[in-house]
């Protein structure tokens, strides 16, 4: 077996693994890769994952999936960021798929609180572990440390991530040119930086206009069509930035509001599914897609091909995203001008992740037991080499037993 296809069947089974076991969101994800990736793998550097991070926070799309997408394509090539982003959404497509068979034959969904309840303290010490690692590379200096701080404070604020990642990246590039360092991006890299630059600050500058934007692309109401049902979850795929609530906007405007091919209830049971299940929560359209085309065409076939539709609309766009600007990011880290634009944007992705890891904490740290596995958990995490999926897998089982236990202790 040579080098290349030792690397492709590496990508392909550690992001399988992954997309089967990664609760928490994107912050959460990009955590497991970091420990498994940078500290105990070491297939990339913390300089390489930082600037892989930074990129992926540039274009739209789901970030944790295509930031699988980008290191399989540094690890093991374009066979690498196919097979690697397959590998890691298909877990997460098949659970949502056999959960909505479950969902069209008996019409609800199984319970999985007590499970999530044990996961999402170890989830929490994931992600601040990761921080601690990643803190070393990105605030290296105090200009950099600050924006990463400031970028955090703004967002617990609520103002909009894009707007934050977009400002701390052009005002790092700002401080390098007036202490007199000229860019010196090649023309043709100047080309992919400066629409990906201009894409990222429009976009979120005004909420409205993205909504007028929506609005004018939103489907309207007609017949299922399987042709219908690809393309809008393309357009969806392709201009979404956001959080998985960004995607239950676009979801109602097109699927309640424009098609109506969903509920209200239909669309809440979808969103729940994608949160339930591990991956990435963009499989919530494998949901979709298989109850309109179970409610359009009465067979498990149907309606398997429009779940198999769905998956692929939503997540091309980023394989063809990640594809166009993957082999430009070690350039732009060359140039002194976009390498500290790019500085700026992972200073304020770290602050973004902690700030998250706030608001999540808020969530998961409920009562004594939870900060207890939490605690336990970043100690493992801490002072051992401990593969991250045990604890995921520790966690699990931790929520059952309490779960199982809570009878006895409070009859």
């Amino acid at each position: 077996m040579s080098k290349d296809e030792g690397h492709l069947r590496q990508v392909v089974s550690y992001f399988f693994m992954l997309g089967c076991i990664a609760f928490g969101g994107p912050a959460a994800h990009v955590a497991l890769m970091h420990r498994e990736l940078v500290e105990r793998k070491q297939w990339l550097t913390e300089q390489q994952f930082v600037d892989l991070w930074a990129a992926t926070n540039l274009i739209p799309g789901p970030n944790s999936t295509e930031m699988a997408i980008h290191i399989s394509a540094v690890r093991a090539g374009w066979r690498g960021l196919i097979g690697g982003g397959i590998a890691f959404i298909l877990p997460a497509a098949l659970m949502v798929t056999a959960l909505a068979w479950s969902y069209t034959q008996f019409g609800h969904l199984p319970q999985a609180s007590w499970i999530l309840y044990g996961v999402k303290p170890v989830v929490i010490a994931i992600v601040v572990h990761a921080l601690f690692g990643l803190l070393r590379t990105a605030w290296r200096s105090i200009p950099l440390a600050a924006l990463g701080m400031g970028a955090g404070a703004i967002a617990l604020l609520g103002v909009n991530e894009l707007l934050v990642l977009f400002g701390c990246g052009i005002l790092a590039g700002v401080i390098v040119s007036a202490k007199g360092h000229l860019p010196s991006m090649p023309g043709k890299a100047s080309l992919v930086a400066l629409p990906l630059a201009s894409l990222g600050t429009v976009t979120p500058l005004s909420k409205p206009l993205l909504g007028l934007a929506g609005g004018l692309l939103a489907p309207i109401a007609a017949p299922f069509g399987l042709g219908q049902l690809f393309f809008t979850f393309l357009k969806i795929g392709a201009v979404l930035y956001g959080s998985g609530y960004v995607l239950l906007a676009f979801l109602h405007g097109d699927f309640v509001e424009g098609l109506g091919w969903l509920s209200e209830d239909q669309l809440l049971d979808a969103v729940a599914v994608g949160q339930l299940t591990p991956g990435p929560l963009f499989t919530t359209a494998s949901f979709v897609g298989y109850l309109t085309g179970y409610e359009s065409f009465g067979t498990a076939q149907g309606a398997l091909l429009a779940s198999a539709l769905a998956t692929v609309g939503i997540f091309l766009p980023s394989f063809l995203f990640v594809a166009a600007i993957n082999p430009w990011i070690p350039k732009l880290r060359d140039s002194q001008f976009f390498g500290a634009v790019l500085d700026g944007v992972v200073s304020a992705a770290i602050g973004l992740m902690g700030a998250v890891a706030i608001f999540l904490g808020q969530a998961a740290l409920v009562d004594i037991p939870t900060v207890a596995a939490a605690g336990i958990a970043f100690a493992l995490l801490w002072f051992t080499k401990i593969n991250s999926i045990w604890l995921i897998v520790g966690g699990a089982v931790f929520g059952v037993v309490v779960q199982l236990a809570l009878p006895y202790v409070m009859p």
